[in-house]
C-alpha cells in the first residue's frame, strides 16, 4: 500500500492514480478497509500527486513548444519558468526519496507519517498550480510571466512567496541577459517578441472617431466645433503637421512588467537606441571611441551582480540603468554639441527654416514671385533653387557650403511619391479660394540634409514640423512685401486724380499693413527669438543629451502652439486675413487708376471680409485674454491693441467699404 503511495507521489502509472484520478485533483477512491481518517489522509496525500504530475504534464508540453514548429507558443521565458518550477519541485521529489529510503528500513510506515513528511506542499502546490493554469490558459509569454509571477509572490504565505521568488529570479536571469545585448551591444535578441522593447514604432489601438458635424455659426466661418475648441483652449493638433516621429525602436508596454517603472524602461530604450545607431554607423570621427567609454565590462559586471541577487531591487536596477544612461547621454552630448556643433546647426535651421535671415527671403521673394504666381511645372523646382542661389549671393551668404545642403520643394502632380516625406502636400495654411492650390507658392517647401549624428535629433518628422513653421513664416513674409510694395505703388500714384475709392484703398491697406506688421513682428521677436534663446540657454547649462532633446522638443512645441498653427480658430482666422491681404494687393497692382465698377464691387467685397476676420480675430483674443489661459494669444492682442484703437473701434478694422 504505501508503495504503490509513493509510486503514485512520483507520477508513475500503476500506482494509485491508475483507477481514473491520476490526472485530476478529485480524490481517488479509498480502499474499503480503511478507516475514514486514514481515507481522508490518503485523499489528502494523493492530491500532492496529482497536482505533480500535471506540473510534470506542464513542463513536458513546455519543452516541446520550444520546436522549430510548436503547437503553442514557447519562449525562452517559458522555458526558464519551467527550469525554475522544476528546481522549486526538487524538494518535494527529495522528500520522496527519503520516505522511500525509509520504507526499505521500516516497511511499517504509516499515512500519517507520510501525510506528516509532505506537509510542507499541500499549501504550496494549489498556489503554484493557480500560476501554471493561469500561463497555461491564457497563453501568457515572454515578460508578462515576470508579472504573472510577481503578482503570485505577493501573497502572505512564506512557502509560497518564497518559492515564487526562486522562479522569479530563474526568469530574470533570462531578462538580464536580453538587458545586456540591448543597452551594451545594441543587439535585440527577441525572435519571439518576448522583450519590453521592440523594432518599429508604436502601434495605437485606439480606432479613429467619426468627424462631429460642424455646424457653421455665421461667424466669419467659425464653426460651432471650432468654438468648442476654443472654450475648451485645447491645442489641435494637425494629421499632417504633428505625426509622431517614425521610430526604429520602442516600448512594447503590455510587455513590461507592473514593478518596472515606464520612466525605467524609457531609459533602458533610449541606451540601446544610442548604442545601436552608434555602432551601426561607419563614421570615422576623431572622437568617435566607445559610445560607453569602453565600460561595457563595468556595466555588465553590475547586470550579473543584479543577476546573481535572489530577489529584484528597484532602487538598484535603476542605479545600474542610470549610471549606463549618464554615460551613454554625456558621450552623446560631447558629440552632438563639442564635435558636431549642434548650436552651429541650430542657427542653419533658425537662419532658413524661420527666416532668421530675413533679407535672404525678401530678396528670394523678389527674384522668385513671377515664377511661383503660376501652378507649378516640372522645371519650376530647378528654376527657384536656382532663385534661391542667387539671392543668397546677391546678400552676400558667408558660408557657400550651406547652400549644397539646402533645396527647396515643389510639390506638382506626377512627382515621385518618395519624396513624399520632404515635399508633402502640407499648405503651411488652409488654401481659400482667393489662391490656387496649385499655386507654386502654395507648394514651395524646403529641405535640409542632416549629417550623422545629428539626424537622431533631427529626425524627418521633426524637419517636417519646421517646414510648417517655414511655410507659414513665409506667407507671412511675402504678403508684408506685397503691402510694401502697395504703398510704393499709391505714393507713386497719388497726385494723380483721385476719387472716394482711392481713400479707401488707403485706409484698407494702412489697416491691413498695420495688422500683418504686427503679427510679423510678434512671430520674429516675441516667438522665434525668445524661445530660440532660452533654447540656446538650457543646451548650454547641461551635459546630458536626453535633456537637449527635450529642451529641442519643447522648443519646437512653443513654435507650433504660439504661432497659433496648433490653434484652429485662430491659424484659420489669421489664413484668411493673409488671403484677402493677398487679393487686395493684387487689385491694387493690377488697377494702379481709379477702379472701375468691378473692381470697386470687388474691393468692397474684400473690405467687409477683412472687417469681418479682423473683427473674429479680435473676439478670440479678447475671449483668450479674458479667460487668462494663453499668454501668446494676449501678448497678440497687446501688441495689435495696446493704444485701444481696436477696442474703440468695436474690434473691428478696414470697415471702410462703399455704401
Amino acid at each position: 500500500m504505501i508503495h504503490e503511495l509513493l509510486l503514485a507521489l512520483r507520477g508513475y502509472p500503476g500506482g494509485l492514480f491508475a483507477a481514473g484520478g491520476g490526472a485530476g485533483v478529485q480524490d481517488p477512491p479509498p480502499p474499503a478497509f480503511l478507516h475514514p481518517s486514514e481515507a481522508a489522509l490518503l485523499g489528502r496525500v494523493c492530491r500532492l500527486g496529482a497536482f505533480y504530475v500535471r506540473f510534470s504534464d506542464f513542463i513536458e508540453h513546455a519543452a516541446a513548444a520550444q520546436e522549430p514548429h510548436p503547437a503553442q507558443p514557447g519562449g525562452l521565458y517559458l522555458q526558464a519558468f519551467c527550469t525554475g518550477l522544476d528546481a522549486v519541485l526538487r524538494p518535494y521529489r527529495q522528500a520522496l526519496l527519503d520516505l522511500e529510503q525509509e520504507f526499505l528500513a521500516d516497511p511499517h510506515l504509516t499515512i500519517s507519517h507520510v501525510n506528516y513528511a509532505l506537509d510542507q506542499f499541500q499549501l504550496l502546490f494549489p498556489s503554484l498550480m493557480a500560476v501554471v493554469e493561469q500561463i497555461r490558459t491564457q497563453k501568457i509569454h515572454g515578460c508578462q510571466i515576470l508579472e504573472t509571477v510577481h503578482r503570485y509572490s505577493r501573497g502572505g504565505l512564506p512557502p509560497v512567496r518564497h518559492a515564487l521568488e526562486q522562479i522569479l529570479a530563474v526568469c530574470h536571469a533570462v531578462l538580464y541577459k536580453q538587458l545586456s545585448a540591448w543597452m551594451l551591444h545594441g543587439l535585440l535578441l527577441d525572435l519571439q517578441e518576448e522583450f519590453f522593447v521592440k523594432q518599429g514604432s508604436s502601434s495605437g489601438s485606439a480606432a479613429a472617431q467619426a468627424e462631429e458635424e460642424e455646424e457653421d455659426l455665421g461667424i466669419g466661418g467659425l464653426t460651432g466645433k471650432q468654438l468648442r475648441e476654443l472654450q475648451d483652449m485645447r491645442l489641435i493638433e494637425e494629421e499632417n503637421m504633428l505625426a509622431p516621429s517614425p521610430k526604429q525602436f520602442s516600448l512594447r508596454i503590455e510587455m513590461l512588467p507592473s514593478y518596472i517603472p515606464v520612466r525605467v524602461a524609457e531609459k533602458i530604450l533610449f541606451v540601446g537606441e544610442s548604442v545601436q545607431m552608434f555602432e551601426s554607423q561607419n563614421v570615422t570621427l576623431t572622437k568617435k571611441g566607445s559610445i560607453l567609454k569602453n565600460q561595457e565590462d563595468i556595466f555588465a559586471a553590475e547586470l550579473h551582480r543584479l543577476k546573481q541577487q535572489p530577489l529584484f531591487n528597484l532602487v538598484h536596477f535603476e542605479s545600474v540603468v542610470d549610471g549606463i544612461r549618464s554615460a551613454v547621454a554625456e558621450h552623446l552630448w560631447k558629440l552632438m554639441v563639442e564635435e558636431s556643433d549642434l548650436i552651429g546647426q541650430l542657427k542653419i535651421i533658425k537662419d532658413f527654416y524661420l527666416l532668421g535671415r530675413g533679407e535672404l527671403f525678401q530678396a528670394f521673394i523678389d527674384t522668385a514671385q513671377h515664377m511661383l504666381k503660376a501652378p507649378p511645372t516640372a522645371v519650376t523646382e530647378h528654376d527657384v533653387n536656382v532663385a534661391f542661389q542667387q539671392s543668397a549671393h546677391k546678400v552676400l551668404l558667408d558660408d557657400d557650403s550651406l547652400l549644397p545642403l539646402l533645396h527647396l520643394t515643389i510639390y506638382c502632380h506626377g512627382k515621385d511619391p518618395r519624396d513624399a516625406t520632404q515635399a508633402r502636400e502640407t499648405p503651411s495654411r488652409e488654401l481659400s479660394p482667393h489662391e490656387s492650390p496649385m499655386s507654386g507658392w502654395a507648394a514651395l517647401g524646403l529641405s535640409y540634409k542632416i549629417q550623422w549624428p545629428l539626424h537622431i535629433l533631427f529626425t524627418p518628422a521633426v524637419l517636417e514640423k519646421y517646414n510648417v513653421v517655414f511655410k507659414y513664416l513665409l506667407s507671412v513674409r511675402r504678403v508684408q512685401a506685397e503691402l510694401q510694395h502697395c504703398w510704393a505703388l499709391q505714393m507713386r500714384c497719388k497726385r494723380l486724380e483721385s476719387n472716394k475709392t482711392d481713400a479707401i484703398k488707403w485706409r484698407l491697406r494702412h489697416h491691413m499693413t498695420f495688422l500683418v506688421d504686427n503679427l510679423q513682428y510678434y512671430l520674429q521677436v516675441d516667438v522665434l527669438e525668445s524661445q530660440f534663446s532660452q533654447l540656446l540657454q538650457q543646451i548650454n547649462s547641461t551635459r546630458d543629451f536626453e535633456s537637449i532633446r527635450l529642451a529641442h522638443d519643447h522648443f519646437l512645441s512653443n513654435l507650433l502652439a504660439q504661432s497659433f498653427i496648433l490653434l484652429k480658430p485662430a491659424f484659420h482666422c489669421l489664413n484668411e486675413i493673409l488671403d484677402l491681404c493677398h487679393s487686395f494687393c493684387s487689385l491694387v497692382s493690377q488697377n494702379r487708376g481709379p477702379l472701375d465698377e468691378r473692381g470697386t464691387a470687388q474691393l468692397s467685397i474684400l473690405a467687409k471680409g477683412f472687417s469681418c476676420q479682423s473683427s473674429l480675430l479680435f473676439k478670440i483674443l479678447s475671449s483668450v485674454h479674458n479667460h487668462q489661459i494663453n499668454s501668446d494669444l494676449a501678448q497678440l492682442l497687446l501688441r495689435l491693441d495696446y493704444n485701444k484703437y481696436y477696442t474703440q473701434a468695436g474690434g473691428t478694422l478696414g470697415s471702410v467699404w462703399l455704401e
